[in-house]
């Protein structure tokens, strides 16, 4: 066996110990989760429940009122993380994140506008996300536009500049709504988990049913795009096709995310990077970084409902908080030369 067929399996066996490494660490932590509350259960008394071997009381604690809130917890993570490397590989910048790139801002827009004016109810507030999203990433594709091509630090910088006005515009529409909606805008705008319901986690899933095989699918020509457009170019790959087919497809993910937990930061742009750290970076590991994305998300719910305080703590808020630390130490950690 030759040293490159060994290099490859011992690629492949790590891979595999950390996927399933993660799928254990959701497993636990979902059971966790699902024992988290004012009727506080066990892991064995969560297990009975979901086995159909615990009392009634427990199982429609935990199957009616606390599993819409994990099922929601796993797909916002799943799609932010999914997403975020999405944007990471397209843009070619590890800051190339939605919650960076003015994305996220973009899509709780429309979401603070239809609480704001419209007093609207949770679907027609979803919707209003997804289309403001999907608005932003247009505008902010068309301006990064240059010479044929987009992306790079371009599409960065400009979706700073982009989410900046979008951050402008929610802070005017809380500050001229009624005061009672305004604080409803604003509870929604700290994200949470807090409340969410079977629609909720069934927006967030069907959006990631559907869209993370698309994402799956152009790994290869995200890959190559991370060499330059020629080099992608050169090897068969249609750069801007790619590059369009992942924006679309991570915008709605976003999106979807957005309207069915609010803002969420850090976990979009820590999913890629950590698992890249993890598992070696040569592909772009899309699916990896969404199951990463679905473990930050749902231990980061355990860690703010066992917070000593006497408040609940938005995860929005807390994840915000982990963030900044996380993107301080990206931008000062001292830069390995190959």
């Amino acid at each position: 066996m030759s040293y490159t067929d060994l290099s490859a399996q011992a690629r492949t066996t790590r891979r595999t110990l950390v996927l399933g490494t993660l799928v254990l660490l959701l497993l636990a932590s979902a059971v966790v989760a699902l024992g988290i509350g004012t009727i506080a259960l066990t892991p064995t008394e969560v297990v009975a429940a979901l086995t159909g071997q615990g009392s009634g009381r427990d199982a429609m604690v935990v199957n009616s009122i606390r599993m819409p809130r994990v099922l929601t917890a796993i797909g916002v993570g799943a799609a932010l993380g999914a997403a975020g490397t999405s944007f990471q590989s397209i843009s070619r910048n590890p800051l190339g994140s939605p919650d960076i790139i003015g994305f996220t801002t973009g899509a709780a827009t429309g979401a603070v506008a239809q609480i704001v004016i419209f007093n609207a109810g949770p679907w027609a507030t979803a919707l209003a996300a997804m289309v403001s999203g999907l608005a932003t990433a247009v505008a902010v594709y068309l301006l990064s536009f240059s010479k044929r091509a987009s992306g790079g630090q371009r599409l960065v910088i400009i979706g700073i500049g982009v989410g900046a006005m979008m951050a402008a515009v929610n802070t005017l529409l809380l500050a001229k709504g009624d005061s009672d909606l305004a604080a409803q805008a604003n509870l929604w705008l700290s994200g949470s988990l807090g409340g969410r319901t079977w629609n909720d986690a069934l927006l967030v899933c069907l959006a990631l049913l559907i869209l993370l095989p698309v994402l799956a699918l152009q790994g290869r020509g995200m890959t190559l795009l991370e060499m330059g457009d020629d080099s992608a170019r050169a090897l068969g790959v249609s750069a801007e096709k790619v590059r369009r087919i992942g924006i679309f497809a991570a915008v709605c993910l976003t999106a979807a995310a957005t309207a069915a937990a609010g803002p969420i930061a850090f976990v979009a742009l820590a999913a890629g990077q950590i698992i890249r750290q993890l598992i070696g970076n040569r592909t772009v590991p899309m699916i990896p970084s969404a199951l990463t994305g679905a473990v930050l998300l749902v231990i980061c719910d355990v860690v703010t409902q066992n917070l000593p305080v006497h408040a609940q703590v938005p995860i929005g808020l807390a994840t915000s908080m982990a963030g900044g630390l996380y993107l301080l130490w990206l931008i000062t950690r001292p830069q390995t030369r190959t």
